[in-house]
């Protein structure tokens, strides 16, 4: 394999895996931003409502629906999927598992490429005459298969092309993930042998790849209904609305877990480091996953519980929404058991990973209250829902995202972040983040509705507790404020941070063999795995980790088995 020459074929256009995930990072950084900032016009005008916002304006009802479908899109399908999995995914596999680029390098470069074009597509919806997509970031028909509503027809058809697009991207990434992770495993690693970080990233592939065409179908469906008048999700032509509903949600809660999954992954490999243990029950985990990704096929319906279901599928998909939550445990409790009674370093990586496990536990607690039918007829479409759904989501895909940003800054950039300003980072996320949420909670028992532009149209009850909105907001501008100490550390430390070592954490797994950051071909010789891939702390060593591999002379394309 010939080193890239040239600005354009090493930076732009390249096939460099490591090149693609630096690419993927940084865009989906900047959609974070832009997803963040549309938050603060929606928590403005809940807080305030009716007054000029910097930046918005005056935010009357259809600009509000436009805010609150842009941001829940941008922050799935733009932020936690490219860099979870574009990133991530594309930066690990081939140095964890000791190969030397993916499987299909050109494929690979197309991937981003698709995913840029579908940034762009996206961006655009902002400027045309009739405004972005306007129908919820789940766009249930009639209201996003009106063609008419408030003018909105380019804006929602460029939103549904932009997502084709982004899915198309994430379909040849979990590709070459998955050939790349059986085929070009170094030798002596087995499958059991893969980091954990890696089995998440193969897990949300796959359940990626199997749950996206049913949406994809829905799209072109709800495509056609808007544009050529056919009638899938029109009564009055015979068609079903709730058919829709089906369609995303039997992808929406895979989707779920195929970014979730990767987040807690990098938990699990910070976690390990840091504590310098082996990962408690490591094939428990391994099983747990699949077992979950089994059953995220079959709990869909619970999101729609008060959509007019038959009451009678309500047990079943109530039972599966409980049982799901029985793996899940299983790899939250290990993860807690390798902390116990460990020598543990708390770098920046390390905090945001341990605050993941506390974050996501409440999440998961607090599903367990929407899984119930009975319950989640009160509490459906209240603030009760957009507060466990961020503490699901935001602990296993931003807080994991900073976990791996952190951790693996070093060998991306070869440089140290600030490890003083990471905490100081760290410590007024998770401050600002629990006071946006919390509230919310409060609100949503009160029965405060969530997707209304202004709350104080309500009873006199919600009109009395508008102080937890306006703290919610406070908050909300707090984390986003906050995330400015991020940036400026990402960009000048990878300008001016200190040089980094190798292997800088002193952790065992393959990738730590390479100089800071990699070349390209990544290793210098051929690896052969000799151990598995978390020998911490062994009795009779003189050192308290074994590196899982070694590197050998080169005598064939370490490319293949």
């Amino acid at each position: 394999m010939s080193e890239q020459s040239g600005f354009w074929s090493r930076y732009v256009f390249s096939t460099d895996h490591k090149t693609i995930a630096k690419q993927y990072l940084i865009t989906g950084l900047i959609m974070a931003v832009l997803g963040g900032w549309l938050a603060q016009g929606m928590r403005a005008q809940i807080a305030w409502p009716y007054t000029d916002v910097p930046g918005f304006g005056l935010i009357e009802p259809g600009r509000f629906n436009a805010l609150v479908t842009m941001h829940g899109t941008i922050m799935v399908f733009w932020v936690a999927m490219p860099i979870l999995l574009g990133a991530f995914g594309n930066f690990l596999i081939p140095l964890m598992i000791g190969a030397r680029d993916m499987a299909f390098p050109k494929l690979n470069m197309l991937s981003y490429w698709t995913f840029f074009t579908s940034t762009v597509v996206l961006v655009a919806s902002f400027f045309v005459d009739a405004g972005p997509a306007a129908g919820g970031w789940t766009s249930y028909p009639p209201l996003s298969a009106d063609p008419g509503y408030t003018g909105v027809h380019l804006g929602t058809d460029l939103w549904i092309l932009a997502v084709a697009l982004e899915f198309a991207s994430m379909l040849m990434g979990g590709v070459n993930y998955l050939t790349t992770t059986v085929n070009m495993r170094a030798p002596g690693m087995r499958m059991m042998d893969l980091p954990i970080v890696v089995w998440m990233q193969l897990s949300a592939a796959v359940l990626f790849m199997l749950s996206v065409g049913p949406l994809i179908s829905g799209a072109v469906m709800l495509l056609l209904d808007r544009n050529l008048g056919s009638g899938f999700f029109d009564p009055a032509k015979g068609g079903d609305p709730l058919l829709f509903q089906h369609l995303f949600w039997f992808f929406g809660h895979p989707e779920v877990y195929v970014i979730l999954l990767p987040g807690i992954g990098m938990v699990a490999e910070v976690m390990t480091s840091c504590a310098r243990k082996t990962l408690f029950g490591y094939r428990m985990i391994v099983i747990s996953v699949i077992a979950a990704g089994l059953l995220s096929f079959i709990v869909w319906a619970h999101h729609q519980f008060v959509s007019g279901l038959d009451p009678r599928l309500a047990l079943p998909f109530a039972l599966t929404t409980i049982l799901i939550s029985v793996p899940f445990a299983v790899v939250l409790f290990s993860l807690i058991a390798t902390l116990w009674r460990a020598s543990i370093r708390y770098t920046p990586a390390m905090l945001f990973a341990v605050s993941t496990v506390a974050m996501f536990l409440i999440g998961g607690t607090t599903g367990i209250f929407l899984g119930a039918a009975a319950a989640d007829i009160y509490f459906h479409d209240t603030y009760f829902v957009v507060a466990h759904f961020h503490y699901t989501l935001f602990p296993a895909t931003i807080l994991g995202m900073l976990t791996g940003i952190y951790h693996w800054f070093p060998k991306m950039f070869g440089r140290m972040l600030n490890e003083t300003l990471g905490k100081v980072h760290f410590w007024l996320t998770i401050l600002f983040f629990n006071l946006t949420f919390i509230p919310q909670f409060v609100l949503g028992i009160a029965g405060h509705p969530r997707r209304v532009a202004d709350p104080l149209q309500y009873d006199l009850l919600l009109r009395d507790m508008q102080s937890y909105n306006i703290v919610s907001t406070v908050g909300a501008i707090g984390l986003f404020s906050v995330q400015i100490l991020f940036i400026v550390n990402f960009f000048l430390s990878m300008l001016r941070g200190r040089a980094a070592e190798a292997n800088p954490w002193q952790a065992t797994t393959v990738e730590w063999l390479t100089p800071s950051p990699p070349g390209h071909g990544n290793f210098a010789g051929e690896v052969v795995a000799v151990r598995g891939p978390y020998e911490y702390s062994p009795p009779g060593e003189d050192t308290d980790w074994l590196p899982q591999g070694e590197l050998q002379p080169a005598m064939h394309s370490a490319t293949s088995r």
